[in-house]
């Protein structure tokens, strides 16, 4: 069996439930119809032929074929009204999709319910009286004639009783409450158990490191060991800062004046 038991933290308003039951009840009013039409399925059959008996249409196969098509529509709204239930039951669990899907399938069968009532009510009933088929009266009078006096007022009453549950079901899954109930739950913050981890932040990204600036080959830096700052002469035996030749008179560094 389907759960139909709401999702957890979410409490079922009494007007989806009320709707649940009318769908439901709508089911059994079409179960019961499908069994009344087909016990009275071979007193139909007989209305049909004695209407149509001694026309050319064959007034066997007309009967045959109205029989067939009253209880396959009877049949079939009772196979749509199972579905309804069906739906209830996600209905019951907050489905909106399945709500949606009633209101469709619901609106239909509201429609071929009322026109049925409707056609019921005035007493029309399709004839042939242009050609030698029976007129409307005609195969109303006959199947007035064959069919228990029962029936008529039983499915009446049936048709009525379906169209306003189903008609009510599907207005109290429209109200606020119900609104409420099929819209998605927002998420709740939940607090951190205690004991628990605290995820980490994540640390910034650290600058990389700048790279040196590489000196000259077999030079140092200046400022390093082994370089005279800026401004001093040189080692002994080195050439000048700018490397250039001691010019005609001038003494290098460490050479005896001229002359002694």
């Amino acid at each position: 069996m389907t759960d139909s038991s709401p999702a957890p933290g979410r409490a079922r308003p009494g007007v989806v439930a009320a709707s649940s039951y009318l769908l439901l009840l709508f089911a059994l009013t079409q179960l019961i119809a499908l069994i009344a039409t087909i016990a009275v399925s071979s007193r139909l059959r007989e209305g049909f032929e004695r209407a149509y008996e001694g026309t050319t249409t064959g007034a066997q196969d007309v009967g045959t074929i109205v029989v067939a098509f009253t209880i396959g529509t009877a049949a079939l709204l009772f196979v749509l009204a199972l579905c309804l239930v069906v739906l209830s039951l996600f209905n019951n669990r907050g489905n909106n999709g399945t709500r949606i899907t009633t209101w469709v399938l619901g609106g239909i069968l509201i429609c071929c319910l009322g026109g049925s009532l409707i056609s019921g009510a005035t007493g029309a009933v399709g004839g042939n009286a242009g050609r030698d088929g029976p007129s409307g009266e005609e195969i109303r009078r006959s199947l007035d004639e064959a069919l228990p006096s029962w029936f008529g007022p039983v499915n009446t009453v049936l048709g009525v009783v379906g169209l306003v549950s189903l008609l009510a079901a599907l207005i109290l899954l429209a109200l606020p409450k119900a609104n409420e109930f099929f819209r998605k739950p927002k998420q709740a913050w939940e607090p951190p158990v205690p004991g628990a981890a605290y995820p980490a932040e994540p640390g910034y990204p650290q600058n990389p490191a700048y790279p040196t600036t590489p000196g000259y080959p077999g030079q140092p830096a200046p400022g390093q060991p082994g370089q005279p700052a800026p401004g001093q002469p040189g080692q002994p035996g080195q050439p000048g800062p700018a490397g250039r030749p001691p010019e005609s008179g001038e003494r290098r560094e460490g050479e005896p004046p001229s002359g002694s």
